[in-house]
């Protein structure tokens, strides 16, 4: 475990994503390699991009590279930002009936005249790789077999490298939204956690986070957690990226987690970037290969298994 886990020079380690991510990156690559026979081609994700948001160009940009470096075939659609429904619900249903595309990824946020519920769920949930349609999140809630939210399982994943069996461990997550804070809670709690969902609403919020020995916040506020509200020698996994000022007219990412002095009490504590980050696209490459073995009628590689992946 300590592998993805370096000396940070403070009390706290940090826990190493991009670490973390090459190692699933590399399973996915194998896995890759040994399904290709059985398919005839190669596993490939659709990543469909609407309108000309900066950071969704560079998500974008990163899957692109990281698919393709993993031994994937990557397959872009660019949208103008004017694209109407009927138009990107007509390329959705293009691409579920493309037997050659194994994962279909929208990237969010789409621009407001589109409803991101409608046009997520007219994505075949056995090629939905982000995990997101109702099938899957029912799948999740009923632990049965379906493809899980990237961010949240990469959130379990390291944790689990951290810490090993998450048996027992207090978990609070910090934010509800569907993307995160729902599946995260949900995720730990199938590692037999005992999960706390708290929100902007919570009362006594930093009470409840001061009792946590995993503590995840995902509310997209920057260090909104202070080093006050973590309990000393908890594991921090700040799911939180933020664009702030800095010095010299510049701008910088930070997490949720007022980092510098959450380094004095966390024991270990995912740094902002290069912590979740990484692992979100990691968990999106091997939800891809999982797609393509499941539709296919093939075993999961043994190189993904090995992962123990949510």
């Amino acid at each position: 475990m300590s592998h993805i886990l370096k000396d940070s020079g403070a009390r706290a380690q940090l826990i190493d994503g991009k670490a973390g991510a090459a190692l699933v990156d590399a399973a996915v690559k194998v896995a890759a390699a040994e399904l290709t026979p059985a398919l005839g081609r190669t596993p490939a994700l659709a990543v469909v991009l609407v309108g000309d948001d900066p950071a969704s160009q560079v998500y974008v940009r990163n899957k692109i590279r990281r698919t393709e470096a993993a031994g994937m075939t990557s397959i872009e659609h660019r949208l103008p930002a004017d694209t109407s429904r009927d138009t990107l619900l007509r390329l959705i249903e293009q691409l579920n009936n493309d037997d050659a595309v194994d994962g279909i990824l929208v990237q969010l946020p789409l621009p407001d005249h589109l409803n991101a519920a409608e046009i997520v769920e007219a994505i075949d949930p056995f090629k939905d790789v982000d995990g997101l349609t109702a099938h899957n999140a029912g799948a999740l809630v009923q632990g049965a077999t379906g493809l899980r939210a990237c961010t949240p399982s990469g959130c379990v994943w390291l944790a689990k490298q951290a810490l090993g069996d998450l048996t027992g461990k207090s978990v609070v997550v910090i934010g509800r939204s569907i993307l995160v804070g729902k599946p995260a809670a949900l995720l730990f709690l199938a590692e037999n956690c005992t999960v706390t969902l708290a929100h902007s609403r919570t009362r006594n919020l930093a009470e409840i986070c001061a009792k946590a020995d995993i503590l995840v916040p995902a509310v997209g506020r920057p260090h909104m957690v202070k080093a006050s509200w973590i309990k000393p020698g908890a594991t921090v996994i700040d799911v939180g990226i933020n664009r702030i000022d800095a010095e010299g007219g510049k701008s910088r990412l930070t997490g949720d987690v007022d980092f510098d002095q959450a380094l004095k009490v966390a024991d270990q504590i995912t740094p902002v970037p290069g912590g979740v980050g990484p692992m979100t696209i990691a968990i999106l490459l091997a939800n891809t290969c999982t797609a393509a073995a499941r539709r296919a009628g093939q075993p999961l590689p043994a190189a993904l298994a090995e992962l123990d992946l949510p």
